[in-house]
């Protein structure tokens, strides 16, 4: 198994259990908020950890089928893996601190540049995973 595999399944399984302590805070919220809600941030983070726990596993599942050496598979991993956790790293903040609503109602550098750098990095290294499956599977080595 390579450094990047590895590092797909090790960060699916964190990102599931991030995604189970956001559950227990879900129910927490809805037991104890007005209205039985939970901060929306939190709801938020709960299914985000969720999601990229698969996400990750189906990047490490294209991983295995990689033409790229182990160095660029470990990059193209990486990146997207840490902009994953510190979404939901944020969002977990957000919802504990329970000040904010909506990130996005101040422009910021987080809410900018950070943004940007986000959509280029997980859309980015994600691109070179399923591009690297499909050049090495669908289309014979190319």
């Amino acid at each position: 198994m390579t450094q990047a595999v590895t590092l797909a399944l090790a960060s699916s399984g964190l990102f599931l259990l991030a995604g189970l302590v956001g559950g227990v805070l879900k129910y927490h919220g809805i037991m104890t908020r007005p209205g039985h809600r939970a901060h929306p941030y939190i709801d938020i983070a709960h299914r985000a950890a969720l999601m990229y726990s698969f996400t990750a596993l189906v990047m490490a599942a294209l991983l295995k089928y990689s033409p790229y050496s182990a160095t660029l598979q470990l990059w193209i991993t990486a990146v997207p893996l840490f902009f994953f956790a510190t979404a939901i790293a944020r969002y977990f903040q957000l919802g504990i601190q329970g000040r904010e609503k909506n990130q996005f109602k101040q422009r910021n550098f987080i809410t900018t540049w950070g943004m940007a750098l986000l959509i280029v990095g997980e859309v980015g290294g994600v691109a070179a995973i399923v591009w690297g499956f499909f050049r090495s599977q669908v289309l014979g080595g190319v």
